[in-house]
């Protein structure tokens, strides 16, 4: 079969004007909810699309651990590529794809650092040995091998001990959303787009977009 064969006729739902809430975040919880009791697999995965200072966008896959009102938060290391990209531009596109319930939702807006407070909780929270590769590694930088890798990892368990703290180049970022659209396939490729855009007062206006 040819790649250009490949295709899916999509039939699970619908969506209208009628069926999403007025508030897009409150959109997003619900559709969320959906796809954690539709047991999708990481339904908390997402890319995360940046621009560099010349132009050049790049996009990832990270995990969400956060997200309500205020926007949507994720943690990483601020000296990676992304994080020199966002240090250039603040804003940034996030993707989620649900393709078990033929889904997605798309998200942008502009990015800033979460608190240090923030930054420590979580950080804690984490399995020791996580804490301890956010230490080890110099994300997004050139290493020689894998056995470098480990070298340095087992460098860094060593200097640690058992309650490693939080590097100041590790922490979170949150996305402040001005656009949300949720976007369900339908059959023949007449797939159901919804979007919101945040006005200048706050509000957020809704609309239908063609396929």
């Amino acid at each position: 079969m040819s790649i250009a064969d490949l295709r899916k006729d999509y039939s699970q739902a619908s969506l209208s004007r009628s069926d999403v809430l007025d508030d897009p975040i409150l959109q997003f919880v619900k559709w969320f909810d959906e796809a954690l009791a539709a047991q999708v697999p990481e339904p908390n995965a997402m890319s995360v699309a940046t621009v560099a200072a010349d132009g050049r966008p790049s996009s990832r896959i990270v995990l969400i651990k956060g997200f309500d009102q205020h926007g949507f938060v994720w943690f990483t290391n601020y000296a990676s590529r992304k994080g020199q990209e966002l240090q250039h531009n603040s804003h940034a596109a996030l993707l989620f794809h649900w393709v078990e319930l033929e889904r997605q939702v798309r998200i942008e807006g502009r990015v800033e650092r979460v608190s240090d407070a923030d930054n420590d909780t979580y950080f804690n929270s984490r399995p020791l040995m996580s804490r301890i590769g956010a230490i080890a590694s110099a994300q997004s930088e050139p290493v020689e091998s894998r056995q470098a890798l480990e070298a340095q990892f087992g460098a860094a368990e060593l200097a640690s001990g058992p309650a490693p703290e939080r590097p100041a180049h590790w922490g979170g970022y949150r996305l402040v959303p001005d656009y949300l659209e949720f976007w369900q396939g339908r059959p023949s490729r007449l797939h159901d787009r919804i979007a919101y855009q945040r006005q200048p007062e706050g509000d957020w206006e809704r609309e239908r977009l063609q396929p």
